[in-house]
């Protein structure tokens, strides 16, 4: 197992960048980014507000959007409880000159703390180079729970994970039991469900929620190495959104889940290869 260094991007000004690494050389050179957005905060339907357009409303938890490619450049967005009135109310999170750089292929979570506070998480979705019959498994704790580890048919394969962390195993390609227990014991805090994991495609597993109040949920999302778009399904409270997100170009806007003055994380804390 191969531990990597953590790194942090430090929203201290109001231009908050994403710091995400190129996806491709054809998404960099048109000047494109692909993201795709999960909500994964409990018990709160929101709006969405980019560029002071409102570009999807009723936002529900544990929906995972399809994947968007956007022009690169600087947004504002606003995020405000469903029905809220954006001329008197205030935002329940916002952030002003959000940077969505050119050949990122990212996953923004709005999700809760280990300590059960909203916040954002944004991850850069990397394939690995996989040989043939291989899968790439991939576990992202944005939950408010302690460590977990993630187990394969009994056996753990991802150790001592942390919110927001994220772990990656390469696995023989086809359908597996999986679990999710409380780090170091056979607790089951998720599980066991059936996944899918396809022949050279990453599949992304998100556990979400709260422990504490009992509504731990997992989100599912795949992205192939090959360059084609990710796909997701949701699992939890609510479905993904259907027909795309066609809004978002035409409100010129990028829902890209950012709260002003929060320390925003990005971590590949551990990587396996079998």
């Amino acid at each position: 197992m191969r531990k990597a260094t953590a790194a942090a991007v430090l929203v201290a000004a109001p231009a908050v960048a994403l710091a995400l690494p190129a996806a491709g050389a054809t998404a960099a050179s048109t000047g494109q980014a692909t993201v795709s957005i999960l909500h994964g905060v409990p018990g709160l339907t929101v709006d969405v507000y980019a560029n002071g357009e409102e570009v999807v409303g009723g936002f529900t938890p544990g929906t995972l959007t399809d994947p968007l490619t956007l022009p690169a450049g600087s947004y504002d967005l606003a995020v405000y409880p469903a029905g809220a009135d954006p001329a008197s109310a205030q935002p329940a999170i916002s952030a002003d000159d959000v940077a969505v750089p050119a050949g990122a292929n990212a996953t923004v979570v709005a999700h809760l703390s280990a300590e059960g506070a909203p916040t954002l998480t944004p991850f850069v979705n990397t394939p690995a180079d996989l040989a043939a019959g291989q899968a790439e498994l991939t576990v992202r704790h944005v939950a408010a729970a302690p460590a977990v580890d993630v187990r394969a048919g009994g056996t753990p394969v991802l150790t001592g994970l942390s919110n927001p962390q994220e772990a990656s195993a390469t696995v023989p390609a086809g359908t597996v039991s999986a679990d999710v227990v409380l780090a170091g014991t056979d607790q089951v805090a998720l599980g066991p469900a059936d996944l899918t994991l396809p022949e050279g495609a990453e599949t992304i597993v998100y556990a979400w929620g709260s422990a504490a109040d009992s509504n731990l949920a997992l989100a599912t999302q795949t992205v192939r190495a090959n360059g084609s778009a990710p796909s997701g399904v949701a699992a939890g409270e609510a479905g993904t959104v259907e027909g795309g997100l066609p809004w978002w170009v035409a409100a010129g806007g990028a829902v890209a889940l950012a709260g002003a003055g929060l320390s925003v994380v990005r971590s590949r804390a551990q990587r396996a290869r079998s």
